[in-house]
């Protein structure tokens, strides 16, 4: 058999395997409790690489390698924030979360986020809320269905178009099935292939280069001075600021509603202390394994049009055409582990906290209603605007973060705010994320970039924020 028709062979194979795991969870799936949180019954295995696999998408198999490729050594900031923030959501925001939604039987963050607010204060900031994250996320599922039509693109003669539109039919089916057990099923499947991957492929390219030896001999004739610094070649504030820069891309972590909602739908506190370990494991494997392969892909590909294709080009020197094909497969899997994700809780803003079902209409229906309508704008936005994978989902991702982040962690410490101080904060994180990300001097990565919308929203909920008496 020619190369095609494995590479085909192997991805209906692993398609039907996710359309199956659709089919298996929409038995398990009769009310929005089901739907949304898959009835708080999420073990530690399937909560950690469903929460890990979400939360890496395409921008780690693809961006995260190509940062490196690019960037050099210095990308091991973008690890090392990533590997905090991740630390800081399990050990610090889960158990707070879990408990507190199980209390006030909330099925959503936005739930979360407006708590006690009432009347007109609730309404403009359930308005607020959903529109910020609807907007975000369809950038966000943009840029996943560029990475699934990159991926398929590499494989068959098709155009990207049609690529992407095959990729976002498979993610839409299953999500429309199955709901959250569904999604965290696929997603577990998938994090299980990202990690094969990130053992294999570094392993092999290392090989490939002649070991450690020949890996840091060819680095340095490849690479630039700044290329080769943990600096860029800067010193002094400089330096400083872009490893803060890079670090601070973990900050986003902490206002991603489809990461946040892994918390809410554990199973209890035992399979919360489980989850962590195997959470941190995935992690340190995955990210350190795709940065290395960045840098080793500098060396086995001095020269390539488009940085974050390392991964493809690797795959294609390195491997037989059925290992390939698997890689391949992670591809799509890194890719669709997250937009089956941000589509469910974006379907979840539409149908439960917008109250948009009703009546004879349910919330199931109009959740998928939803799935089918988010699909298709996230489609049309990834083919007029085309963009880079990275950059795209950096701006959604610094966006939820700046919107949400600031206001979670004050509500999960018991601080109480000035009435409209909440919907101020979240207008404030997401309007500045917004102007930096529009400004021509925007750089990928700078600390201006990720950092600052952070801090902006939280300082500007700060001089409204009051500890309530005990």
């Amino acid at each position: 058999m020619d190369k095609v028709t494995i590479v085909a062979i192997t991805l209906v194979s692993y398609k039907l395997l996710l359309v199956a795991i659709g089919f298996w969870a929409s038995r398990r799936t009769h009310d929005e409790k089901d739907f949304f949180l898959g009835g708080r019954r999420l073990g530690p295995f399937v909560a950690a690489l469903s929460y890990s696999s979400s939360s890496s998408s395409a921008w780690t198999l693809l961006g995260l390698s190509g940062a490196a490729y690019t960037l050099g050594v210095s990308a091991i900031w973008l690890v090392i924030g990533s590997l905090i923030s991740m630390l800081v959501a399990w050990y610090w925001i889960a158990p707070r979360l879990m408990d507190r939604s199980r209390e006030r039987d909330q099925l959503t963050i936005t739930d979360f986020l407006l708590d006690d607010s009432t009347g007109v204060i609730r309404a403009v900031m359930l308005v607020s809320i959903s529109l910020i994250i609807l907007i975000s996320f369809v950038f966000y599922i943009a840029a996943q269905f560029q990475g699934a039509g990159s991926a398929f693109s590499a494989a068959f003669d098709f155009s990207l178009n049609t690529s992407m539109l095959l990729g976002a039919f498979i993610i839409m089916l299953y999500t429309l099935m199955g709901g959250f057990w569904a999604v965290s099923v696929t997603d577990t499947v998938q994090g299980c292939l990202m990690a094969f991957a990130a053992i294999l492929m570094p392993i092999a390219a290392l090989l490939q280069v002649g070991g450690v030896s020949g890996f840091l001999t060819g680095l340095s004739e490849v690479s630039s001075v700044d290329q080769l610094s943990f600096s860029s070649g800067n010193v002094g504030l400089l330096a400083i600021g872009l490893a803060l820069g890079g670090m601070s891309i973990g900050f986003g972590t902490y206002g991603q509603p489809h990461l946040l909602i892994r918390f809410m739908a554990l199973r209890d506190k035992k399979s919360l202390e489980q989850a962590r370990l195997i959470t941190i494991f995935w992690y340190a494997l995955v990210f350190f394994g795709m940065y290395f392969l960045g840098l080793v892909g500098h060396v086995l590909h001095p020269m390539t049009d488009n940085p974050e294709n390392i991964f493809f080009l690797l795959t294609d020197s390195l491997f037989s055409t059925v290992l390939g094909a698997v890689l391949l497969a992670t591809v799509l899997s890194a890719i669709m582990s997250t937009a089956d994700s941000q589509l469910l809780v974006a379907a979840s803003t539409i149908a439960h906290d917008m109250r948009a079902g009703g009546g004879s209409i349910s919330v199931l229906f109009v959740s998928r209603v939803s799935i089918v309508i988010l699909v298709f704008t996230s489609l049309a936005l990834a083919t007029l605007v085309p963009q880079q994978i990275f950059d795209r989902v950096l701006f959604a991702w610094v966006a939820l973060g700046a919107a949400f982040g600031p206001l979670l962690f004050m509500r999960l410490a018991g601080f109480e705010f000035a009435r409209w101080a909440p919907i101020f904060s979240i207008w404030v994180g997401f309007g500045s994320a917004v102007l930096l990300y529009l400004l021509p001097s925007n750089v990928p990565g700078s600390l201006d970039d990720r950092l600052l919308p952070f801090f902006i929203a939280l300082f500007a909920l700060l001089p409204w924020t009051k500890k309530p008496a005990k």
